[in-house]
């Protein structure tokens, strides 16, 4: 049995981009929900902040749909009976 070294190195190198690409993804969604203060620039000890806006938690609820969807893809694709 031989090991074709090219798709493996494809596989791994797309299952290393779509992990990246997932964590960017929901860090982005995490940053959209995050307070902020008045002037816009976040505060470490969270005074005088503000809750986000509505256009920012749809940002972050795509977001975190894209993830769902991602990983709700890899399972569809790791699972045999999903076929």
């Amino acid at each position: 049995m031989a090991l074709n070294w090219s798709d493996f190195g494809e596989v791994a190198l797309v299952s290393i981009g779509a992990t990246v690409g997932v964590v960017i993804v929901f860090s982005l969604g995490v940053r959209a929900l995050a307070p902020r203060d008045v002037n816009g620039v976040r505060r470490r000890d969270g005074a005088r902040v503000r809750p986000p806006t509505a256009g920012a938690r749809a940002v972050a609820a795509l977001c975190f749909l894209a993830c769902a969807a991602a990983v709700a893809y890899g399972l569809y694709l790791i699972v045999p009976q999903f076929h």
